[in-house]
């Protein structure tokens, strides 16, 4: 994809200035250590004034805009960072206009949204990317490579386990806690989890059951809305036991407990279990060979990953055990390395670790297991994409077939 017409750089647009455009900083951090990279935030977007406040002081040589329709012509790709029932729409707009889209996570919060970015992007050849980091965060690239030496054989079963134990402050505070804006937190926050057991398991959910209840949260009744305010203004691990939590959403009507059964196209089985009520926060994957197991114990730097491939009873050490890199808490590292693969693929046409098949197929998993746990957890088939499409997002992009902005 060629640059602006200047030949600056790629001209960055950041969509929505919510908590989660902080994603956004990584563009300044992939140039720097890249001189062959180059890019930079040169607008933003947002339909609150409080979002649009923030901008200016983020970015304040930034033009700012209320509609990221206004972006069009200013851009040459934009980071979208808005609330996940906003995100169709938005992509939508943007893939038509020709500017390329990195898309937050989840990608959509139904099936059939997802089906109609994804079909857009390959109508209009428009690049697409989904934030899905998790992927490269240092302790799944160390699962994955375990996986691929062969050390527990032909994987057989995924499972995950997810002690989400912000979940109070971080899912039930604000719009999160709202299905008809989430549809449930199995896409905005098990989407993550969905994709990486897609990955290590080798293949995408075919079928899926889905069991949960609201079991906790529901019986919390203060409420007050926070309009204006972002998760960072209310978060403090002091908030607990979480009967006592205060200030929940107005609206508090997803799940806080689920679980979700898979079989995968390639036969592997999988299940998922996420908890918001839990008092540590951490994620929990045991990988099952035809010659051994892997578990993770911790995934953030400092954490380990161990491995079991001979018989006895039980053995908390394992036969192997390889440490954990990258950052002791949160993602920073996982954000950098999938920004400037965003960035790679738009400049230079780059494939990228993450196709925008695999994000639909964790939105597919996410969205039926909803549907499947409130309605009697009957099973649900996930339905195929278009030939043509699939086939848009199989072919690696190359500077030679890339939409050109200029």
């Amino acid at each position: 994809m060629s640059t602006s017409a200047d030949d600056a750089g790629l001209r960055i647009a950041v969509v929505g200035m919510g908590q989660r455009s902080a994603i956004a900083r990584h563009v300044a951090e992939a140039t720097a250590a890249d001189p062959t990279l180059r890019a930079r935030i040169v607008a933003v977007a947002d339909v609150t004034d409080a979002g649009r406040e923030r901008g200016r002081a983020e970015y304040p040589d930034a033009l700012v805009a209320e509609h990221h329709r206004d972006l069009t012509g200013h851009v040459d790709a934009a980071i979208v960072t808005t609330p996940d029932w906003t995100h169709a729409g938005i992509a939508i707009d943007l893939l038509r206009a020709g500017i390329a889209v990195y898309l937050e996570k989840p990608l959509a919060i139904t099936v059939e949204d997802a089906d109609a970015v994804l079909n857009t992007a390959a109508e209009t050849g428009t690049p697409l990317y989904v934030g899905h980091n998790f992927r490269h965060a240092a302790v799944v690239r160390l699962m994955r490579d375990i996986i691929d030496r062969g050390e527990i054989g032909e994987v057989k079963a995924v499972w995950c386990r997810h002690f989400v134990g912000n979940g109070g402050d971080y899912y039930f505070k604000d719009w999160h806690a709202d299905r008809s804006k989430v549809n449930s937190l199995l896409l905005q926050k098990a989407s993550h989890d969905l994709d990486v057991i897609h990955a290590l398991g080798g293949g995408d959910t075919a079928r899926v059951v889905g069991m949960g209840s609201l079991s906790v949260y529901g019986d919390v009744q203060d409420r007050r809305d926070r309009s204006g305010e972002l998760m960072g203004d209310w978060f403090s691990f002091d908030n607990w036991p979480p009967l006592e939590q205060t200030g929940l959403n107005p609206v508090v009507d997803v799940e806080d407990v689920s679980m979700v059964m898979m079989t995968l196209d390639n036969g592997v089985q999988a299940s998922y279990e996420q908890c918001h009520f839990t008092p540590d926060y951490w994620r929990n994957y045991t990988v099952i060979g035809t010659e051994g197991r892997l578990e993770n114990i911790g995934d953030t730097g400092g954490g380990v990953v161990k491995v079991w491939n001979h018989r006895r009873g039980w053995d908390t050490a394992g036969d192997r055990e390889y440490p954990v890199d990258g950052v002791e808490d949160g993602h920073a590292d996982a954000d950098l390395l999938t920004m400037t693969e965003f960035l790679r693929s738009v400049a230079f046409g780059e494939p990228t670790e993450l196709s925008p098949l695999a994000a639909r197929a964790a939105v597919a998993a996410g969205a039926l297991a909803t549907r499947s746990l409130r309605n009697g957890s009957v099973p649900i088939d996930v339905p195929p994409l278009p030939a043509g499409t699939i086939a848009h997002f199989t072919h690696p992009v190359t500077p030679a077939t890339q939409t050109v902005v200029s």
